[in-house]
């Protein structure tokens, strides 16, 4: 218990460094929690402010935990998705079963079930979600991107289909090969690979190992598998910050991008000229674990990355 508190008041010093820096950069923006604020709730929009074992005795504002103690005390109720069998992806490709209660522990309960207690189509579209990207609707993305119109939020959104939305869980294997090697149940990148001119032009942020946990999952075949907390960091919603372990384009660490929708990883919205021989963030996020379809991956080798910090 001593060390999880120690690690969410390391997070918390991290973010607020992080948005006290991000203000006397060119793009002030919201605070960091953006959509995740919850109007005004901040952390107690999902964590309860102490722990306990009994249901309602720390409940969070917008639910109870039958386990708050099990998880950085958690408080929106998890209980409808106990051994629950979704489908996702491409028709319902991707087949991942819930955890029957969340004191397993495991990457399946902190990195999706967790997320799917709010973003499950049945608390967050009602009361915090308006059908419009949180981005879009305080003014920061660029205008008339989109033409004009709302960007819908998407997931858990249609009635509780999920067969249109990115695959998660033990089934979703993040791919390797041209040079993203998978050993010791971690990432690692083979130096000259094509993979490694990916990572000089823009990085493998989703992919490298995080500060207090890994951002992907193990199945039982000891495949890397992807979480929503792969793609996603649910605490920062507008800034990236990159870190010597974790560089971008060998920035050499302590650098600063602006991202969008809680993206783990420097992020851009703005439409390129046609003319740019560069590549786009918002495409090369993807292509981390969507390899084949880099330029790297099908020699083209000198296709650098717009990047612009703060």
């Amino acid at each position: 218990m001593r060390t999880r508190a120690l690690q969410f008041s390391t997070l918390l010093l991290l973010v607020l460094t992080t948005f006290a820096a991000a203000q006397n950069g060119p793009q002030s923006v919201a605070s960091l929690l953006g959509a995740h604020d919850v109007g005004g709730h901040g952390c107690l929009g999902c964590h309860t402010g102490q722990r306990s074992a009994t249901i309602g005795a720390a409940a969070g504002e917008f639910g109870e935990s039958q386990e708050s103690a099990a998880e950085p005390a958690w408080g929106p109720s998890t209980i409808p998705l106990y051994g629950k069998t979704i489908a996702f992806g491409e028709g319902g490709r991707y087949v991942e079963v819930f955890p029957k209660n969340i004191t397993t522990h495991n990457r399946e309960v902190d990195g999706i079930l967790i997320c799917l207690s709010c973003h499950d189509g049945n608390l967050e579209p009602p009361t915090m979600m308006t059908g419009q990207s949180f981005e879009q609707r305080i003014g920061m993305l660029p205008a008339p991107g989109y033409g004009g119109s709302p960007i819908p939020t998407l997931l858990g959104s249609d009635n509780g289909n999920y067969q249109n939305d990115h695959p998660v869980g033990t089934a979703a294997v993040i791919p390797t090969g041209d040079g993203l090697a998978w050993i010791n149940n971690g990432f690692s990148v083979v130096p000259g690979s094509p993979y490694a001119q990916f990572v000089a032009h823009y990085g493998r942020p989703a992919l490298a190992p995080g500060s207090h946990n890994n951002p992907w999952g193990v199945n039982s075949s000891g495949q890397p598998f992807v979480l929503c907390t792969t793609c996603h960091n649910q605490h920062v919603m507008t800034v990236y910050a990159s870190s010597a372990e974790n560089q971008i384009a060998g920035d050499g660490g302590g650098k600063l991008y602006p991202t969008f929708f809680f993206l783990n990883g420097p992020y851009g919205t703005k439409a390129m000229s046609a003319a740019s021989p560069n590549a786009s963030p918002s495409t090369q996020f993807c292509r981390q674990c969507h390899f084949t379809t880099s330029n790297e991956a099908n020699n083209a080798n000198t296709v650098a990355t717009v990047l612009r910090s703060f």
